[in-house]
């Protein structure tokens, strides 16, 4: 285990001994988020401060906004209705600005952050349409080939208004394979509040390197963070019979067992592959599928991404910001450097590292 200081970041000589492997900007932000985890301020995302957006020629959307907004005790005007055809992967840009200035005139003050209760489309133009909800359509952070877009400037903040201090509004999806999975969801995000899960992550090197790029950190995520909570890193393709899943990230096209896990409340999983985002008809696994076999919050890119780090989540940063009490929306949006190209899909507000709310 490496030297643990009171503010309970590792040793200097241990921080200049990982980075001896791991690239330094990387382990720049997991020690930055270890610091965060010590030292956050101020409440976190609650349902005042969330908007919940439905489309109205969806009756599936409408039912889960509502079922949501009462189970959250989410504010009655902090509901926001759109109407769009629903099922289509790809909305145009011109539809979305319309429909996107028309909404902006109706958030409530106080919403610093919004959640969409449909599963398509997950894309607006190049973007995916979580970032598009969270700032406006922005055609900086689209890219033609293996190039970075725009970089968001709530990662791995210590803000928590992020609208009121960047301007941003971070947005997720509350979705799964049908509608029941989907009230699933959000009973899972409930019941795992203030719970203090025990589990274990698990950080997986697979044969596949190119979507492997993010395990030259998971070593030093490990080292860095496993007094907090139990982390395993693994050289291999998949895991499967474990009932303790809290964390999985792992880098595979289709990643297989997922139906011999169980999953813990609130427990967050991803795979680095080009297409995880596509959350209907993909040839590669869907974030959905995360979400089907029982994780609370997914990620995944819309477009081609290729494997540049800071469009994924860093596990490092999103473990940590978890384990300091923040919410899932929060800890994941401040993982993604880049989040123009990816999804983020999940119970918002799950917040199982954090004592309950007076």
């Amino acid at each position: 285990m490496p030297a643990i200081g009171a503010t309970g970041i590792p040793s200097a000589s241990r921080r200049r001994r990982a980075l001896g492997h791991v690239p330094y900007r990387v382990f720049a932000a997991i020690v930055l988020a270890a610091a965060a985890a010590c030292a956050l301020a101020g409440p976190r995302l609650g349902p005042a401060n969330l908007g919940v957006v439905v489309n109205l020629a969806d009756p599936d959307s409408v039912w889960l906004g509502e079922y949501y907004r009462a189970q959250r005790h989410i504010p009655a005007d902090n509901l926001l209705t759109v109407r769009f055809e629903p099922g289509q992967p790809v909305m145009a840009r011109a539809q979305f600005e319309r429909l996107y200035a028309d909404l902006g005139g109706r958030i409530p003050a106080g919403v610093e952050a919004l959640a969409l209760t449909w599963a398509a489309p997950y894309r607006v133009d190049c973007m995916s349409i979580t970032t598009a909800f969270a700032i406006g359509f922005d055609a900086q952070f689209c890219a033609t080939g293996c190039q970075p877009t725009r970089r968001s400037p709530y990662f791995d903040s210590d803000t928590r208004r992020p609208y009121t201090t960047h301007g941003w509004r971070p947005t997720m999806i509350i979705a799964a394979g049908d509608l029941d999975g989907a009230l699933a969801l959000v009973e899972r995000g409930i019941a795992a509040d203030g719970t203090f899960p025990r589990g274990t992550g698990y950080l997986l090197r697979t044969g596949d390197r190119a979507r492997s790029a993010r395990a030259r950190a998971f070593p030093a995520i490990v080292e860095l963070l496993g007094r907090r909570v139990r982390l395993r890193y693994l050289e291999r393709d998949y895991i499967e019979d474990r009932h303790d899943v809290l964390f999985y990230f792992t880098g595979l096209k289709q990643v297989p067992a997922l139906d011999t896990l169980t999953f813990r409340p609130g427990a967050i999983a991803d795979h680095l592959t080009s297409a995880g985002g596509k959350l209907t008809g993909s040839r590669q696994m869907s974030a959905l599928a995360w979400i089907d076999a029982g994780a609370t919050g997914s990620y995944g890119t819309v477009v081609e991404p290729c494997n540049l780090l800071e469009k994924f989540p860093a596990p490092g940063v999103v473990i940590a910001r978890y384990l300091a009490g923040e919410t899932l929306m929060e800890a994941y949006w401040k993982s993604v450097a880049m989040p123009g190209q990816g999804v983020f899909v999940g119970e918002p507000l799950a917040a199982p590292f954090a004592p309950p709310a007076d």
